[in-house]
This record gives structure tokens, sequence and C-alpha cells, in this order.
């Protein structure tokens, strides 16, 4: 039966390689081709039969390539690779399809699969609304220095992709047909002419560049279409989304632009281009959207009413045509683009692709673009045109509340060393003799609570600091604008990579509050986020947070921030220092307890699981990486670092975005309502998984720190 599944899959991808394959022979010539072809068959024959003879020919051929054979022979199954990739994609999709025009019961990892177990284990329509309305959904886009794939080929494969739907269609002609894989030849020919890899390194504004294309191919279309499922899904249960619309519990996070540990091209410059390269991004897509709107909604005022809000609303607008003073609606638009335009030339210094029609002032906020994209909608709910507000309306509202006028949260990140060089010099210049580096952790901890109740500022603003110093000041004070200009949502975290000590999230607070990030009454903007990496680091923070939230002065630092602690664990580098089996052990470890810890301090907890893209590095199947969870260390709270290296295979394109995003829906649900609550694990078991950990760790350490020139 699923060889019988799997067979369109089968054809596509025979169908592709035929086409690589005279692309090929065309371009490289006949001598190429077939030493390709015989390199593929005895690979096929090897790994088949485990025919050794194939072995050995294969290892002969390989071993004797010359250089410009060998560049061609890579570049042939490379593209190839990126084909079957993407039919599989296209047969994932395919299948998807299949089961719903079939009815077939909804399938593990989908919402409709989550609701429905939820339902029967007797929760109801309004406890699903309530929880998604408190739930905080985050992927975390990263940056990777070796993602050295190129937007042009990821713009020829979305084109492969689409093409290759095309190409299903039951309805072609036969003409039709044949130039959707005429088409599909074509592109196939600009692959195998495109470098597949970059020719020079990327610089941070690069990968911001990548970045932010992901929100045009897919977040900004995407995650809308996700929540209107989901609300009609809960409509049907019985829930109220008309007038209580969801929260938006599910946002999209970067570390590109803000992540500087390690990486000492990010500095105020970068951070600032990135918060102003995404708010331009996000009002660009508004400014299409509202434009795109106007076509739809040419409605008549002799023929329909509107409400006397809409009707002073389209007063207001600049649009001053004969042809459209009865047309309320697109003159109302008309005024929400001039107030866009001129938002985006405020915030952004750029200019909207079309022109408004009139100067007028900027929205203060996202607050306000909602408000007005409000009243358009219940003017048209209220006058018959209901069915109106569902589509492009409805998402673009969402997308609003999704996206702001920031885009994505951007978490700040620096090394826990960098920040103590910078207070130590603080320190120095403020009161000579402090001597910050030597002192021992009591004493930090004592130096830095004062200084979080003390009113004089720690900064003297005319002393030349050392560039270093200086360095991490202005990109304090960078966020502090950030958060001025484009509103509290911009920047909400600041992580503190390699905390081994409670003192290593004081100082950050010490700095914050210097940076105007922490006011006067103990009141953060942000988010202080301690970052556990090592072994030793994982085995000590359920201390270290016990320690912090017993200081009163950081505990108000968290009751401003809603009572909620976060807390990143790092799962690529426990993995490095202690082995795969020592850190998976210690990362279940850590998360028990500092669940238990959080609710003996009574603070909500949300884990930062800054997951790899490689299962070496934490990486996996989300769905059952969520679900593999300790009870209690979801609740509804989760944010998952998504890396460089696979966003591309996860969010290019459009359906397998929002199938990502479904499972990180669906499995925060089922790890928070339906996770199984079962007595302590015992102790016989724990034991042994200590046992097993304390060998495999030395087991680790001898090969990998101990064995000479493993890492040569």
């Amino acid at each position: 039966m699923q060889k019988s599944k799997d067979l369109p899959l089968q054809e596509d991808i025979r169908w592709l390689g035929r086409l690589l394959g005279e692309t090929v022979r065309d371009q490289q010539g006949e001598t190429v081709f077939n030493l390709i072809e015989t390199i593929r068959r005895t690979s096929v024959q090897f790994h088949r039969e485990d025919d050794l003879q194939a072995k050995q020919a294969l290892e002969d051929i390989l071993l004797s390539l010359d250089p410009t054979s060998a560049v061609q022979v890579i570049r042939a199954f490379s593209y190839f690779s990126h084909l079957a990739n993407i039919a599989e994609d296209h047969h994932h999709i395919r299948r998807t399809r299949h089961h719903a025009i079939a009815g077939s019961k909804p399938r593990r990892g989908t919402i409709a699969n989550a609701l429905s177990r939820a339902a029967k284990a007797g929760h109801s329509a309004a406890d699903l609304k309530a929880f998604f309305d408190a739930a905080q959904i985050s992927p975390v886009l990263t940056a990777h220095p070796t993602e050295v794939r190129r937007r042009s080929m990821m713009r020829r494969e979305i084109a492969i992709a689409d093409l290759l739907v095309r190409r299903e269609q039951s309805d072609l002609t036969p003409d039709e047909r044949r130039e959707a894989e005429d088409r599909i030849a074509r592109t196939v020919l600009a692959l195998w002419q495109t470098n597949l890899l970059r020719q020079t390194r990327l610089d941070v504004m690069d990968e911001v560049t990548n970045g932010l294309s992901y929100f045009d191919h897919t977040f900004f279309r995407e995650l809308p279409r996700l929540y209107t499922a989901l609300e009609d899904s809960l409509a049907a249960m019985g829930a109220d989304v008309e007038t209580a619309p969801l929260a938006s519990f599910l946002t999209i996070g970067s570390w590109i632009g803000g992540d500087r540990d390690g990486n000492p091209f990010v500095d105020a410059g970068i951070l600032r281009e990135t918060l102003r390269r995404q708010s331009a991004c996000a009002l660009n897509f508004y400014l299409e959207e509202i434009h795109k709107l106007g076509n739809e909604l040419p409605l008549s005022s002799l023929i329909v009413d509107v409400s006397a809000e809409l009707a002073a609303f389209a007063g207001q607008s600049p649009d001053t045509s004969p042809h459209r003073q009865v047309e309320p609606y697109r003159r109302a638009l008309s005024w929400i683009y001039a107030r866009l335009a001129a938002t985006q030339k405020h915030l952004n210094d750029t200019a909207a692709l079309l022109p408004a029609l009139a100067d007028v002032e900027p929205y203060a906020g996202p607050g306000e673009l909602q408000a007005d994209l409000r009243i358009i909608h219940q003017s048209l709910a209220e006058n018959g045109s209901r069915a109106l507000t569902r589509g492009r309306l409805r998402s673009l509202r969402r997308a609003v509340d999704c996206f702001g006028f920031h885009l994505a949260r951007l978490d700040l990140r620096q090394g826990s060393d960098v920040h103590a060089a910078t207070l130590n010099e603080l320190f120095e210049v403020a009161e000579p003799g402090t001597d910050y580096d030597a002192l021992d952790e009591d004493d930090r901890r004592k130096v830095l609570v004062a200084e979080l109740r003390a009113r004089r500022p720690l900064i003297l603003p005319r002393h030349p600091y050392s560039e270093q110093t200086a360095k991490e000041l202005a990109i304090l004070q960078g966020a502090r604008h950030g958060l001025d200009t484009y509103g509290a949502d911009a920047i909400r975290t600041a992580i503190v990579s390699n905390t081994r000590d409670a003192s290593d999230i004081l100082g950050l607070a010490v700095l914050l509050k210097e940076a105007g990030l922490i006011d006067e009454d103990g009141r953060s903007s942000v988010n202080l986020v301690p970052l556990f990496e090592t072994i030793d680091d994982l085995r000590r923070a359920i201390d270290i947070m016990d320690a912090l939230l017993s200081i009163p002065e950081y505990r108000r630092l968290i009751d401003s921030r809603d009572g909620l602690q976060e807390i990143m664990l790092g799962y690529s580098d426990s993995n490095k220092d202690g082995g795969y089996v020592t850190s998976g052990w210690e990362l279940y470890k850590a998360e028990v307890g500092l669940v238990a810890l959080c609710q003996r301090h009574g603070v909500k907890l949300r884990l930062f699981h800054g997951r790899g893209g490689s299962v070496g590095r934490g990486g996996g199947p989300s769905f059952d990486a969520i679900l593999a969870q300790p009870v209690g260390a979801v609740d509804g709270q989760i944010r998952l670092t998504e890396q460089g290296e696979i966003i591309s295979s996860k969010y290019t394109n459009p359906e397998v975005c929002r199938r990502n995003l479904e499972i990180h829906t669906a499995a925060t649900l089922e790890a928070s309502l339906l996770h199984p609550v079962k007595d302590r694990v015992p102790e016989k078991f724990t034991a042994a998984m200590d046992r097993l950990s304390s060998l495999a760790f030395d087991a680790y350490r001898a090969l990998v720190f101990e064995t000479p020139g493993f890492d040569a």
C-alpha cells in the first residue's frame, strides 16, 4: 500500500532526473553525462544489492576523477538532491490534499487532530480559546555561518514547486500541460547555469535580507491563514471568535541583526538598520494589501448603506476623483494608504511604491491602523457584507496584529564574559578600585544589587571608554531607540550566553538600567534570559535561578514582565561538551528542576530551546521534540530556534511553511493539555539513566578531548 502511495513521488523524481540529465547532456556533453550515469547506476547497484564489486568500481571511478570532472559530478548530484527534495515536498502536499478530499480523520500533528483529542479529553471550546489567548509560541530565525544557499536558487526552486502543482491540474489541455513541462525544463536549465553556492561571504545585512525574504514568500500569508483555520475550527466547536478574536499567540522571532555573541560585525548601526529594514518590509506589505483591498471594495453608497463612522472616515479621504465619491470604502482605504505611506516615510525614510494622494499624519502605532481597519470591518458586517470581511481584510487585520510595525521580535544576545568586561571598566571609571573582575560571586552580587538600587548613573557621559565598552553601550542604547521608534514588541528579549552564575544576569540588568531599558521603579522593557549551554551550567541552572529569584531587586524585574521568567537551554553546545546521551539527560533534569523551582517561587516559566539543525545539535522533528518535554515544561509557552541551515527547507514552500507552523501549534496544545500526568519517575529509572549518562560522558570526553589528533 505504501509503495502505491509513493508511486507519484517516484515518477516525479524520475521525470525531474531525466530533465536534469538532458540538461547536463546538452550543456556539458555526452562524456560528462555518461560519467554521471555510470556513477549513478553503480551506486544504485552497490546500495541495493550490497555488491562489493560495484563498490570497488565506484571507488575506482571516483578516485580517478580530475578536478573539472569532479566538480561536474558534484554539481549534478547536488542539483538532483534539490529536485528530489522539491518532489518530496510536493508529494507531501499531494497526500495532505488527498486526505482532505477523502474526508480522512485528522492526522497526527495537525491542529484538527489536537482539537479533537482535547475535546474528547473534556476541554470545552471556551477552554481551548482561553488556552490560546494565554499561550506564546515563537519560532526564532537565526543566521548560520555555513548557510551559503542563494536567494536566486530559492526563487527557482519555488518556481519548480509551483509548476509541479500546475502540471497536475486535471483540467489542463495537452498544450497547457506541455507548456508547464517546458517551463519546468527551462527552470532546470537556469538552475544548472546558476551558481549553487555563494562565492563570497555574507555580511550581516545580507543575512537580514535573506531572513526578510521568508516573510515575503510565506509568513505574511501563511500565518494569517493558520489563525483563520484555527478560529473557524473553534467557532464550529462553539467558541466566540467573532466579537473576541484569538490573541496572536504565534509570532515569529529573529536573532539576525541582534545576536552579537561571537559576531563582532553586529553593532548599534547594524541593529538600527535591521529594525528599519524589518519595519519597512512590514509596512510595504500593508501598503500592497490596502491597495488590493481598494480594488476589491468598490461598493457604492447608492446600493449599500455604510456606518456613520465609515462615512465620516471616508470624508477625510484625499481622493477627490468624482468617479469615487459614492465609493466610501475605496475612499476610506485611500486615507489609510496615505497614512501608511506617511508612516513608512516617517519611521524608515522609505517611499511607498505607489505614491499617496496627499501628505497626511503618520500612524502613531499599529493600534491606530487596527482601529481604522476595524471601522471598515464593522461597517461591512453591519450592512449586509459580512462575507467581505472574511477574505483579505481579515488576513490583513491578523497580519497587523502579528507583525505590527516591527515585523519580527528581535532578540539581543551577548556572552557573559563581554558583559563582565564592560562592567569592570564602568565600575573602575566610576569608582576606582572596585576591581570587579577580581570579586568572588557573593561580592559581585552585592555590588550589582547596590547598583540596581542606585539612582545616580554609572556611566559618565563624556568619558572616553574603550572601543568594546562603547560598542556595548551603544547597542543597548540603540535598543532603547528601537523600542521608542517601533514599539514594545520590536525587542522583547536580552539573552546572556554562557550563564554561569547569578551575577551574569544581574550584570545584564545593570547594563539595561544604564541604557534606559530598566526604569527607576525596576520595570524592565525586555525579558532577561539566561542561556545555560555546557553540562556543568545545566547542572547548576536550578541553583543559579533559585538565587536570582530570591533577590528582591531581580524579582521586581520579573514581576514587571507579567511574572514570567524565560530561560534558554543550549542543545548544540551541551552536546559538544558532553555528548548526545549526557546532553539529553541533563537537559531533561534541568527542565524538571526548573519547572518545580518556578512553581515554588510563583513565577511563570517559558523555556527557549536552542536547537540546531542536525540531530547532533539537538535537531529533529519538532512535533516529537515538543511532546517529549517533561510535564509542565511547556504549559502554553515555548520558543525554539530555527537554524539558518534548515530555514529554507521548512519555510520556503507556503504549504510546508503552514504545516510547520501548524506542528508547533498542535504540539504545544497537546504537550500542555494532553500530556499524560504520571507519578514521579521511579528512582531506579533515574539512577539507571544517571549511570548510563556517566558512562557515555566519560566515553565521549575520552574520544573527543583525550584522543591525540581527534580534532586536527
